[in-house]
């Protein structure tokens, strides 16, 4: 007796098979990598809780850019770590801020490869915070973060990136930024919110890579409690309402429902952040034996597609191009 389920069993039988009935595809046109970039000259330093990640100076990211678009990954995207902080962020919109300068050298060495600027003020601040702190009470000042957050924007746009990402969580910061850029001449450089920022333990070993940990405090009353859903669909309307080109889930792993119901409300371009602490979760336990990281890593990337997310921004970027150019 023939039996229904036979049908499903006869197309696994072979990968060629399997290729011809695959729902989810991960492409390299979809992926992101994230660099980061410190002051000096000749830099290339491992960081130890992201094995395989580097910093780099405006020097040395150059050359990586030139690698990422010879596997034909079209964006990358920067963070900054500045070799100065203080309580109002200087060199996150300084004109020769590191990141203003690595955006620079790697549009006119590489000028195909799409730049995304990281926007926030917690690298750049001697407190750790994403926004500006009230001395007498120590919270955030929103209004007088928007406004650095806007300037710096204005100053990325201004050295040549294409996307500027606001990764702060400050209220009404996305229209900020569209009237700030607009304003100075930069109607073609293109929003990318972190609409959806989770206040997470997954972010722990990009804090030691910045160096952004907060000195004193948590970042719960501005980034997303973990257990609400309805509240990123309120977020991510808000910003597209505000001007957001494209809107982010960060986490990634952890959050894939909420991928999934902001692609089903909004269909609008959403990015999924692979982060750090599940890029050296996987890392860790590969060292031990205890799975085989490319299969793993490459798994997660298409649960992130399956959920809805158009863009992959992933520390296994530069992996995943290489093993699609196998396939």
């Amino acid at each position: 007796m023939a039996y229904p389920e036979q049908r499903l069993r006869r197309l696994r039988q072979s990968e060629s098979l399997r290729r011809l009935i695959r729902e989810t595809r991960v492409s390299v046109d979809q992926l992101v990598m994230p660099l980061f970039v410190r002051s000096g000259t000749n830099v290339r330093t491992a960081i130890p809780s992201m094995p395989g990640q580097h910093h780099f100076s405006v020097d040395q990211v150059v050359k990586e850019c030139q690698e990422l678009h010879d596997l034909r990954i079209p964006a990358v995207l920067l963070f900054g770590i500045p070799r100065h902080k203080d309580e109002k962020a200087g060199g996150a919109y300084a004109k020769d801020g590191v990141v203003q300068q690595a955006v620079r050298a790697i549009k006119s060495r590489v000028p195909e490869l799409a730049i995304i600027t990281d926007v926030c003020l917690c690298a750049y601040m001697s407190h750790g915070h994403c926004g500006v702190v009230k001395p007498k009470t120590s919270s955030i000042d929103n209004d007088a973060s928007i406004e650095l957050l806007a300037k710096t924007a204005v100053s990325h746009a201004q050295a040549g990136a294409d996307i500027v990402a606001p990764s702060d969580m400050m209220d009404g910061r996305v229209g900020a930024i569209r009237r700030a850029l607009d304003g100075a001449g930069r109607e073609n450089a293109a929003i990318m919110s972190y609409a959806a920022k989770y206040a997470s333990q997954f972010y722990g070993p990009f804090r030691e890579a910045v160096e952004s940990a907060p000195r004193f405090g948590d970042r719960k009353s501005y980034q997303m409690d973990a257990a609400n859903a309805e509240e990123a669909l309120r977020e991510v309307a808000l910003d597209i309402e505000e001007g957001a080109d494209i809107v982010m889930v960060k986490p990634a792993l952890a959050y894939l429902d909420v991928i999934a119901r902001i692609k089903q409300r909004f269909h609008h371009p959403l990015a999924a952040f692979n982060v750090s602490g599940e890029y050296a979760m996987v890392k860790a336990a590969a060292t031990r034996g205890w799975l085989i990281e490319r299969p793993t890593w490459f798994e997660m990337l298409v649960a992130m597609r399956r959920a809805g997310a158009d863009i992959l921004i992933t520390y296994w970027a530069k992996d995943a191009a290489k093993l699609l150019r196998e396939k």
